[in-house]
């Protein structure tokens, strides 16, 4: 399948972050555009997409996953575990497709470095993953999220039916393109700077979940959906590895 979207894998540097990610999910929802709008600086622009329905709207997605042995290029010996999620939203920065992260919680208390050091709106959470996978097939999905204005309720279950054509999209090459495979993020700063860094993965192999329970209180507190909002497309991997282009660049 030729998809334009996909890169060489990149040349490490001693900054840069190589990383196994395990019970991998994107959890996505359909927001009104005006909405996400407000939370984007100038030159930023919610990427906006037809529903079947007829209605026009964005996408805003929470990733979370477990990163199994995070480690520096430059100390490979180093490595760590945690749980990690991220927010973002799908947007386009001058013309160019790109995703907006509202920040990001992370497990472990070696979050305040990127959070001093780099000025990353990173924030400490404690997570509970429970998880049961079979031949590659996810048959539960559990997650609890304890964090400052960032909990996390959900649970998923999914088949064997892979991602395709999703809600709004011509193609399953434009879902995978702009659902799961950003490589370029954006980000205020703690300091009120915008910020950017990039990440290299290959094509993810993701199966369609349904969600029993989904709560993300981020999203419910920007005022991005409600408590009953339905979730656009849940899904789900195994393990992917995933290279973080570090450190960040200072864009504004």
């Amino acid at each position: 399948m030729n998809s334009s979207f996909l890169t060489s894998r990149p040349q490490y540097k001693g900054c840069d972050v190589i990383t196994t990610l395990a019970d991998f999910a994107i959890i996505t929802y359909a927001v009104e555009p005006s909405v996400l709008a407000q939370y984007l600086p100038a030159n930023f622009e919610p990427d906006i997409f037809t529903l079947a329905n007829g209605s026009q709207r964005a996408f805003v997605s929470a990733v979370p996953f477990r990163d199994l042995d995070f480690r520096f290029a430059g100390l490979p010996w180093f490595k760590f575990s945690f749980g990690q999620t991220n927010y973002r939203a799908y947007v386009k920065y001058e013309g160019t497709r790109c995703v907006w992260f509202f920040g990001t919680s992370l497990a472990t208390p070696f979050v305040n470095i990127p959070r001093h050091v780099w000025q990353l709106p990173w924030h400490w959470a404690a997570m509970s993953f429970a998880t049961q996978w079979q031949e590659g097939r996810c048959r539960q999905y559990c997650l609890a999220t304890q964090s400052s204005g960032a909990n996390v309720e959900l649970e998923l279950t999914a088949d064997s039916e892979p991602m395709g054509v999703l809600d709004g999209f011509s193609s399953e090459e434009q879902t995978a393109e702009v659902l799961t495979h950003p490589l370029t993020g954006y980000f205020y700063r703690r300091d009120g700077k915008v910020g950017r860094y990039s990440v290299w993965h290959e094509r993810l192999q993701l199966s369609r979940a349904t969600a029993s329970r989904a709560r993300f209180q981020l999203f419910e507190e920007l005022g991005l959906i409600t408590a009953d909002t339905p979730i656009h497309s849940a899904l789900v991997q195994q393990a992917t590895e995933f290279v973080v282009i570090l450190p960040p660049q200072v864009v504004v």
